[in-house]
């Protein structure tokens, strides 16, 4: 047999402890902290802390409209299926239109890949916007409201890659439209990173 820890809640104290340990969350809103450290735990890279870009209000204000019942949207069944339903507050839809029927001949209309695609379905007006994969959902994000499309209650975007993901979330860091907004810069991130963040703050609405 070989030796290792097999206790669910050990190895879960363990891992936060770890976290807490090693990474250097001083720097951060103390509302940010249980979400770096969930993105931590979700990616094994304690580093990370020093490249998150944030308003502090991002997390009261994703929090609000959890407990109002908002829709959360995510750009990938991923991120959709990494989202703990058990932590919501509300029992919130998760929609996610990448795989919608109408998807594929908006990216032949708009000559664009079908995660940007998607964007144009999403009513977006106090939403929470999940975005864990891909760039182009982003970069359409952001044109849609420089285009006038309802703000939503938050964004969380650790889009990953290396072709647009560090461009992306720095035009976000740069000008987030006037949206509460989480991001990391560069090209690390994904699917449940972004996931790992909205979870903490749907944790941190539960009574």
């Amino acid at each position: 047999m070989l030796a290792y820890l097999k206790d669910p809640q050990a190895i879960y104290d363990a891992s936060f402890s770890t976290v807490r340990a090693e990474a250097d969350l001083a720097g951060l809103p103390a509302s940010l902290e249980s979400v770096a450290v969930r993105m931590i735990h979700a990616c094994g890279m304690t580093d990370i802390v020093d490249d998150l870009r944030y308003v502090p209000e991002v997390v009261a204000s994703a929090g609000v409209a959890l407990k109002s019942a908002a829709p959360i949207i995510a750009d990938c069944e991923a991120v959709a299926a990494a989202i703990t339903r058990d932590f919501l507050p509300r029992q919130n839809e998760i929609i996610c239109t990448l795989n919608d029927t109408r998807t594929p001949a908006l990216a032949k209309t708009h000559a664009t890949t079908r995660s940007a695609a998607a964007v144009h379905l999403w009513e977006t007006e106090g939403a929470i916007i999940v975005i864990g994969n891909a760039p182009t959902a982003l970069f359409t994000l952001l044109e849609r409201l420089d285009e006038g499309a309802g703000k939503p209650a938050a964004i969380i975007a650790t889009p990953v890659g290396f072709v647009g993901a560090a461009e992306s979330k720095e035009e976000l860091a740069s000008n987030a439209r006037g949206v509460p907004f989480l991001t990391l810069l560069g090209r690390r991130g994904g699917s449940a990173m972004a996931a790992a963040a909205l979870n903490a703050i749907a944790l941190g609405t539960k009574p």
